[in-house]
């Protein structure tokens, strides 16, 4: 049995990291995933929102086009393969800025897989880091806990985000430290900014 790591480098130089990394990147979109409500930063708490996006009974949700579009984009741009069928599903848990108890979000059918993004290495090369998927989600609301005469007691909660659409982009695990973590983000928000998907400002 080895002897107890005496520092922290020590203990680092026994182990190799190995990361692989969930991204999300708000679309760049005028209205919300399911609803046509707007999808814009700064406006007033609660301003933003419809029976669709606060979960109430009997309101239906509308795919957004342009969200789709722009998913397909982060796709092609990542060298990823599109599926022909892809599903959305209920992730219900219960928080308090999920008003309807569930996201609709991919799973066992993502709009697309594989692909990969390459990063620049510390030898001045470049290597692949591989995707495992990107699929299409809403993003919930906000709560706020500062701010507010009463913070010092409750918190409020913004559901303006609430319906905003995402991509979640999720990686191989494929890098080794947070330097090449590091690249890859920078990659990523690259391609995505390059692309017209995302203004990478989440």
């Amino acid at each position: 049995m080895p002897a107890p790591a005496r520092s922290f480098e020590e203990l680092a130089s026994r182990y190799e990291p190995v990361i692989g990394l969930e991204v999300h990147a708000q679309l760049l979109t005028r209205t919300k995933l399911f609803c046509g409500c707007a999808n814009r930063f700064g406006a007033p708490p609660n301003t933003l929102v419809c029976p669709v996006c606060l979960g109430l009974p009997g309101a239906l949700p509308v795919l957004n086009r342009k969200a789709v579009t722009l998913a397909l984009r982060a796709a092609l741009a990542t060298g990823s393969t599109l599926h022909p069928v892809s599903v959305f599903e209920r992730k219900n848990y219960f928080y308090p800025d999920l008003p309807k108890g569930y996201q609709i979000s991919q799973y066992e059918k993502p709009l697309a897989t594989g692909g990969f993004v390459a990063i620049a290495v510390a030898d001045g090369g470049e290597r692949r880091v591989r995707l495992a998927r990107i699929h299409m989600e809403e993003d919930a609301g906000k709560l706020l806990h500062e701010g507010f005469p009463w913070s010092g007691e409750k918190s409020g909660v913004d559901l303006n985000r609430a319906g905003v659409p995402l991509i979640e982009i999720v990686s191989e695990p494929d890098l080794h430290g947070p330097e090449e973590a590091h690249a890859y983000l920078t990659a990523l928000r690259g391609v995505l900014l390059y692309a017209g998907v995302s203004d990478c400002n989440m």
